[in-house]
């Protein structure tokens, strides 16, 4: 492969402004579509006779499984130029297969429309990261991948909210009919206001497979930690997204509406604050040579670990939710973080595929195998003692946020490493800092 760059135009301030909320939008609509099944979870297993097993599975596997193979071919065409296109097909899938979860009627057909959801969300981070790497200069990254991320809180917050309260008042088939619809809507943005390339690039190696690009990643220590971590993020993330509600409706008796608004303005408002301050966080450590990127995300997962298990075991139902309150900022604080950090250490021309990596690590093994775990734990200790199951099946959530601290605090001592040694970034022992070379 040559060294020659491709190089168009850069984007005007308003342009680039359109582009980036475009993202946004497309970012805090799939997360809409992927939260709205954990709020109406109560109500689907009601009409469709479903068990807690069964809702682990249709929230788990049957998501899990395909958004993980889909993820690394559709991340890769991305790099290599399609990321327009990528994402314009991505997001009619899962918006398409959002509104036939509405039809669904039985285990089966429920899991098959997650399956499809799976299938078009798997490209759709990859696109847009790799989007905001061809169009936003590399010392906005963070700030730009912080307001992309926040999408996510947002989505949540509204998928909770507005879930909540048709989970209580339209149904949830009419709730999965209206998500798929307003989605489509998304097309109209993408085909406005996305375009190619804006600044210069290295070409991709289209004769380097996504197996052997992959495998180079991962034997990168500084990424394999970060993978690490990923994973404990998913098998933390998974089950509290896809419990918490279940969990308040039974423990403290609150209804659909009630958690929707209280726990989804939470999420959403912790979230916002998490992406955003962690984007700029980010940005202001490269720019200033910190040479412990990742610690501050390891100490808020420290923290939001303790908070947790207090949460579970707390008496009162508003107590549960303020408990839970630091783990909300924690998934959100992370994800500026992680993806910039990932595409430092990826290089050009790897943004899509490095997202995509980290993507499948928090999105395979834990959202798979965690929400059976704790619907099995949660079924288990029902059965055996009448108690709440749900209680302790949860505690794996506290447990794994533990761990993905402890992989984040050598992911961050990996990353000095690794950067301090291309040719990029040098380290200075007297002054105890990462320097960018001009």
């Amino acid at each position: 492969m040559n060294d020659q760059t491709i190089s168009t135009t850069q984007l005007s301030h308003w342009r680039s402004g359109a582009f980036i909320i475009s993202l946004f939008l497309v970012s805090a609509f799939s997360q809409i579509d992927r939260i709205l099944p954990f709020i109406l979870a109560e109500s689907i297993k009601r009409e469709l006779h479903l068990s807690d097993t069964q809702l682990g599975l249709i929230n788990g596997i049957a998501f899990a499984v395909i958004y993980s193979l889909a993820s690394l071919p559709l991340a890769r065409l991305a790099d290599r130029g399609a990321s327009r296109q990528v994402l314009l097909w991505c997001v009619l899938i899962w918006s398409l297969m959002t509104g036939l979860g509405g039809l669904s009627v039985g285990f089966l057909t429920m899991a098959l429309s997650r399956f499809g959801v799976a299938l078009g969300e798997a490209g759709g981070t990859p696109a847009s990261h790799a989007l905001i790497a061809g169009n936003i200069p590399e010392h906005r990254h963070g700030r730009a991948l912080g307001i992309y991320s926040m999408g996510i809180p947002l989505g949540t917050m509204i998928g909770f909210g507005v879930g909540g309260w048709a989970s209580d008042h339209i149904g949830w088939r009419v709730a999965l009919f209206a998500a798929g619809g307003v989605g489509l809507l998304l097309v109209i943005l993408i085909l406005a206001f996305t375009a190619k390339t804006a600044i210069a690039v290295k070409p991709v190696d289209q004769t380097e497979n996504i197996f052997s690009a992959g495998r180079g990643l991962l034997s990168k220590p500084a990424f394999l930690w970060m993978f690490i971590g990923a994973n404990f993020l998913g098998f933390a993330a998974a089950p509290f997204y896809a419990f918490a509600a279940p969990f308040l409706i039974r423990t403290h008796g609150l209804s659909a509406s009630q958690v929707g608004l209280s726990f989804g303005l939470l999420q959403g408002l912790m979230g916002i604050i998490g992406t955003v301050v962690g984007g700029r966080l980010f940005d202001s450590a490269v720019k200033r040579g910190a040479n412990r990127l990742l610690h501050p995300p390891a100490v808020v997962f420290s923290i939001a670990a303790l908070t947790t298990v207090a949460g579970l075991l707390a008496p009162e139902g508003w107590m549960s939710i303020a408990l839970f309150v630091p783990v909300m900022l924690a998934f959100a604080f992370l994800l500026p973080f992680a993806f910039s950090a990932g595409h430092l250490i990826a290089g050009p021309g790897k943004h899509a595929l490095s997202s995509s990596l980290l993507m499948i690590a928090s999105g395979l093994l834990g959202p798979a195998l965690s929400p059976l775990l704790v619907g099995v734990i949660s079924d288990g200790v029902s059965t055996a003692y009448e108690a709440n199951g749900l209680r302790w099946g949860l505690m794996v959530v506290p447990v794994a946020g533990a761990l993905s601290s402890i992989a984040l605090f050598i992911a961050s001592k990996k990353i000095r490493e690794h950067l301090s040694a291309t040719a990029r970034y040098t380290y200075n022992d007297t002054d105890n800092h990462l320097s960018l070379i001009k």
